[in-house]
């Protein structure tokens, strides 16, 4: 199998919920890869991507080798499956999903696609000879694919949001107890928030421990599109290069899990953590991209996350009005971001992301300019970019965000 017919058998993959029983039976047949590799399990709305990384890197720099299990990319399919702060590469990403596919006999048909790419990663973390791995839920929790691990060191849980409600629940506290899926008997967990006492009532009722990241000691010393300086629990001028300033909170809550993982006998020193931190970057994540005007990409696709994302424009553009290239998914809670966004914008170029369930950009506009706002849909992604900043003043902000999916190609519209 070549890479290219290996990127063609995943993305023909239905989508769909996992059969955790089915994943177990394939993981089998391809000797349990899942049961040689310790793992820690992060979960939660927002922050996944960014926390799961911080954790990873600090691992690494502790000189564990150390895989990290992500989704959904943003420049390259490879981006999902890393060991050590690298992609998988193009070769064993195509021998891996043969030896994969070749195990899945009957149930070729009926494996989804995150379930398969799941398979993935666990099977060439094992092959990598992983010391231990850091694996981001799809989505929810209990059924997600990911869950087929059968214990993990740390469960990790970020902040809990209102999103995917079809799927998780109408209330926090709900989509909360579907992510507390992932916890494991006699485990140990670790939380930015605990909605309604749901994740400290599942720890009590597996005997597991819970540890609520204490927010109290962090003190933000000074931050910048560049990057943020902060103090936190013991550490004086920690360095991220990470911007949004969301993302300090986001560390707490990777260090916490760090901490944890020392009571369990892992030794990351605190030089280690500092020089982990300092190491991430993720792309997409309140990311500037050129200045005069400032353009930033930013993968905020629901209210919670997008209200971070304003308080992070808010913080590093006090005063400014902000101009959006806008393209979001027409089954998110779009009244909701807009609720969050228009307050702060000068107006909106929008588009389509390219995904089956995209909101139409003139359908966008509309509900835009229903607000009081000036709205006019483009027709890609590169075309809002360069109408954007060629109408945006050198003082002014730029900022492309609402679906992962639109980001490299603003990405590149930006380099041109």
């Amino acid at each position: 199998m070549t890479y290219r017919e290996a990127l063609d058998f995943i993305h023909s993959r239905r989508h769909g919920g996992p059969d955790l029983a089915r994943m177990r039976t394939i993981l089998d047949r391809l000797g349990a890869p899942d049961r040689r590799v310790p793992f820690v399990h992060v979960a939660g709305t927002n922050g996944k991507g960014s926390v799961s990384a911080f954790i990873a890197s600090a691992l690494e720099k502790s000189g564990l080798r150390t895989g990290l299990f992500t989704s959904p990319f943003v420049r390259r399919f490879n981006e999902r499956i890393r060991v050590n702060s690298m992609d998988i590469p193009d070769e064993a990403l195509a021998e891996v999903t043969g030896c994969v596919r070749a195990a899945l006999g009957e149930f070729e048909d009926r494996v989804a696609e995150f379930e398969l790419v799941t398979l993935l990663g666990l099977a060439y973390f094992a092959r990598a000879r992983c010391d231990i791995a850091v694996l981001e839920v799809g989505m929810g929790g209990v059924h997600d694919a990911t869950n087929v691990i059968e214990k993990s060191e740390v469960s990790v849980f970020t902040s809990i949001g209102l999103d995917h409600t079809q799927y998780l629940g109408g209330t926090v506290e709900e989509i909360a107890s579907v992510k507390a899926g992932i916890i494991k008997p006699h485990g140990v967990c670790v939380a930015y928030t605990d909605p309604g006492g749901v994740l400290s009532g599942r720890c009590r009722e597996l005997d597991a421990a819970f540890t609520l990241t204490d927010l109290s000691t962090l003190n933000i010393r000074s931050h910048g599109p560049r990057g943020i300086t902060f103090d936190y629990d013991g550490f004086e001028g920690l360095d991220i290069r990470l911007a949004g300033t969301y993302q300090p909170s986001n560390a707490a809550l990777a260090i916490t899990a760090l901490r944890a993982l020392r009571k369990r006998g892992w030794s990351v020193p605190d030089s280690a953590v500092r020089a982990g931190l300092e190491a991430v970057y993720w792309p997409g994540r309140f990311e500037l991209l050129r200045r005069a005007p400032d353009f930033i990409i930013d993968g905020g696709h629901n209210p919670p996350a997008v209200e971070a994302t304003v308080r992070s424009l808010a913080d590093n553009y006090p005063g400014k009005r902000i101009t959006f290239v806008f393209g979001v998914m027409a089954d998110k809670d779009v009244a909701g971001i807009l609720d969050r966004l228009v307050p702060v914008a000068e107006r909106f170029y929008c588009v389509a992301p390219p995904a089956p369930r995209a909101l139409a950009a003139d359908r966008l506009a509309e509900m835009i300019k229903t607000r009081g706002i000036g709205a006019e849909p483009a027709g890609s992604v590169t075309a809002a970019v360069r109408k954007a900043l060629r109408e945006t003043p050198p003082d002014g902000v730029v900022c492309a965000l609402g679906s992962l999916y639109i980001l490299e190609e603003a990405r590149r519209a930006a380099e041109l």
